[in-house]
């Protein structure tokens, strides 16, 4: 059975968006493996502690993400 899992830093999506992921994600998924799969396909959305997150081996927190998202240059 499909096991998609999303990993995320806290605090960057609200609730609302990470069931759009959870939707999203699943639909992509069906496309690919027929909509019979539907009911078998589980997505897991994890939050991961702000800083706990590594690139580069610099340490990731929420703000840097939403910096990024913003167009900006993150600063850690």
């Amino acid at each position: 059975m499909p096991f998609i899992n999303v990993k995320v830093i806290e605090g960057v999506f609200d609730t609302a968006q990470k069931q759009r992921i959870i939707s999203k994600l699943t639909d992509a998924m069906v496309e690919i493996e027929g909509e019979n799969m539907r009911p078998v396909t589980w997505c897991v959305v994890e939050e991961v502690r702000s800083g706990d997150w590594g690139i580069a081996g610099n340490p990731l927190t929420t703000q840097d993400v939403r910096t990024l998202a913003a167009g900006a240059a993150a600063t850690s």
